[in-house]
């Protein structure tokens, strides 16, 4: 067995339908199909101006999210930043976060680790002011 595995992110199932955020947001998750132990990897494109309606945090798992395409903004608890093409944001696992895209909209890879098949993560309703 090779000591590699190789997935275009792109041509994964986009998980957003089913959840009823389609067509403002996809949502792809690379975790299982690159057979990843310690870490995780999604790829996700936002609508100009779609904000996540929820957010989330965790108990151990830290994150990283590299915008690389158009613009976003994130909530991190009470602060809003703006992130642009090829920003990188670490986010601690207690913080709670969420997203929207920018004006052009967001093409965002996210970096979780450890891996934990996502089993500490807590969703936060109604995160975003309205």
């Amino acid at each position: 067995m090779a000591g590699y595995t190789v997935v275009n992110l792109k041509t994964l199932e986009d998980q957003a339908p089913k959840f009823g955020f389609a067509p403002h947001l996809q949502s792809r998750f690379a975790r299982r199909p690159l057979g990843l132990e310690h870490s995780g990897i999604s790829h996700f494109t936002i609508a100009p101006g779609f904000r996540v309606p929820f957010g989330h945090r965790h108990a151990d798992q830290e994150e990283v999210y590299v915008v690389v395409g158009g613009s976003a903004r994130m909530k991190l608890d009470a602060e809003e930043i703006e992130l642009g093409t090829w920003d990188a944001i670490r986010v601690a696992p207690a913080v709670t976060r969420g997203i929207q895209g920018g004006p052009e909209g967001a093409e965002i890879i996210a970096f979780g680790a450890p891996s934990n098949e996502n089993a500490d993560v807590e969703m936060v309703r109604d995160f975003w002011p309205r």
